[in-house]
């Protein structure tokens, strides 16, 4: 049994699209396989900026409606957002299931290892996985955090040199575009997948609100995403439509990820 969750929150992001990722959210939510769809109510207005994270309370008051939906779940969940601020809550879900077994698989343009000190804009969804290692926001942190051993990074193309000087300090794996399929090796589960739709080429999938240069073709996306075993849970993010019509061609990537996802 696999539900989907959709938590069509924008507030994470501090792109001038990211209303649009309230559309991408909606949209991808029905393109994934699944027995059920579970909508998380989040807020559909901004919040005011605290401790150098942008929307702060609105952020709190999603992420605590989406543990409450989750609480009410037994099935596998995949999250389909919004922006990647999403996936704290199922990660956390997770990690209480699984423990230290857990491994998330972050694929990504960006490794998200931001600070509010460090990223002006506060959009706190390039400080997700800082605060999955126990480095971020309290409100917005995980609980027991993830170790930098539980986590890798994928198809990481456009970090600051801030983030970079963090991950080489805390030793976190990360592998670029062209070296990407090396996640796989030694990668056991129980899994937790998380897709970043920039991690795509912008000229094969463009809809997102910050794509970068020389990505993953899709294609490639989906074969590795299915030689993934044991995956418990998963995310795919950052979908932000240009316009009111479906593309059929985004839509088929969508469609044939979650299907990679929940095979």
């Amino acid at each position: 049994m696999t539900t989907v969750l959709c938590v069509p929150q924008w507030q994470g992001s501090a792109s001038g699209k990211a209303p649009r990722l309230v559309v991408g959210a909606h949209r991808a939510a029905e393109l994934v396989p699944a027995d059920e769809v579970v909508t998380v109510p989040v807020a559909e207005a901004g919040g005011d900026k605290v401790a150098g994270v942008r929307a702060f309370d609105v952020l709190v008051e999603n992420q605590w409606l989406t543990r409450q939906a989750l609480a009410a779940i037994d099935d596998r969940v995949i999250t389909v957002g919004g922006d990647c601020a999403v996936d704290i809550a199922p990660i956390s879900a997770a990690h209480a299931r699984y423990g230290d077994a857990l491994t998330v698989l972050w694929i990504d343009a960006h490794p998200d290892v931001y600070s509010p000190q460090t990223l002006p804009s506060g959009a706190f969804h390039g400080m997700v996985v800082r605060a999955l290692l126990g480095d971020g926001p309290a409100g917005l942190a995980l609980e027991r955090h993830l170790t930098p051993q539980q986590v890798i990074i994928a198809g990481e193309r456009a970090g600051d040199a801030s983030e970079h000087e963090y991950l080489a300090e805390i030793g976190l794996r990360r592998y670029g575009v062209d070296d990407l399929e090396r996640v796989l090796d030694g990668l056991h589960g129980p899994v937790y997948v998380h897709i970043d739709l920039d991690v795509l080429e912008p000229s094969a999938f463009g809809a997102t609100c910050y794509p970068e240069p020389d990505g993953v073709r899709p294609q490639r996306l989906i074969d590795l995403v299915a030689q993934v075993d044991d995956i418990v849970g998963a995310a795919i993010t950052e979908h932000a439509p240009a316009g009111d019509d479906v593309d059929p061609g985004e839509a088929e990537v969508i469609r044939r990820l979650g299907a990679a996802l929940t095979r």
